[in-house]
């Protein structure tokens, strides 16, 4: 099995390397910073072989160009213009990397971004910022339904599924998960665990899907304990889980306004 290598990058992002067992051969996900690229691949000796892009943004993007001399492979989303991208892909597609060993099966998981690709290989979901370990992204040009829906696919996969978010969010996102079910214990467990592998400058990452599916408020849209603190919030009646998801990810963005 390939091993899977946190590159911290920029102020909170991680660039994921996914490292051939019996070779050199890296493939990157989301490079946005090209000198914490350059640094790994001198460091660990590594020759970057392909690159998968989950969406648009410049923090998952910037470095494509200047990794891109060697005339790469870099998989990204069919539905998004994103400069460098040279093997567009959408839902259903694979992917064979063959110098890493991998096969790689593509997910539309839109809503973050209209695009938005997720790549599951090997038990693994590189998921972008479709989700966070305790939360998950914002709604930029995809729509709230379609993140809603997404989120609802990924809890789907097996619990022992290892998810591969693309930023270090996971204390502020438990933060607010404590407000939002004051009940759930697990989450304030989970909040000093991550609490002790930060003071140790370790990632909080991977998580799991088992792991997200007690811990996280947006898996959590049928909880009547959450639906009772989401209407407090907003001051009427919730009346189905999508709206309550809804609810609960604007309650979420007033909450990081205030902090």
């Amino acid at each position: 099995m390939t091993n899977i290598r946190a590159i911290p990058a920029l102020d909170d992002n991680y660039i994921w390397a996914i490292e051939a067992p019996d070779s050199n051969a890296v493939t990157l996900v989301d490079p946005g910073d090209y000198q914490a690229v350059h640094h790994y691949l001198q460091r660990e000796q590594r020759q970057l072989v392909a690159i998968l892009i989950t969406h648009h943004h410049h923090d998952h993007t910037a470095a494509v160009h200047q990794l891109q001399a060697a005339a790469l492979p870099v998989y990204g989303p069919e539905k998004e213009q994103i400069s460098g991208v040279n093997q567009p892909l959408r839902e259903g597609d694979t992917i064979a990397i063959e110098s890493c060993n991998l096969q790689i099966e593509v997910l539309e998981t839109p809503g973050h971004t209209r695009g938005h690709l997720s790549y599951w290989t090997e038990g693994r979901l590189f998921c972008g910022d479709t989700l966070f370990s305790g939360g998950c992204g914002r709604v930029f040009d995809g729509t709230i339904d379609q993140l809603y829906h997404s989120l609802c696919r990924i809890a789907a996969l097996p619990g022992s599924t290892l998810l591969y978010p693309a930023h270090e969010y996971t204390l502020e996102n438990l933060a607010f998960a404590a407000i939002a079910e004051p009940e759930n214990r697990a989450i304030e467990r989970y909040r000093h665990q991550v609490s002790r592998r930060r003071a140790e400058h370790h990632p909080s990452l991977p998580t799991t899907v088992a792991l997200e599916q007690e811990i996280n408020p947006f898996l959590h849209s049928g909880n009547a304990t959450l639906k009772k603190r989401a209407e407090q919030f907003c001051g009427h009646s919730l009346t189905s889980e999508s709206e309550q998801f809804a609810t609960v990810r604007r309650w979420k963005d007033h909450f990081d306004r205030q902090r």
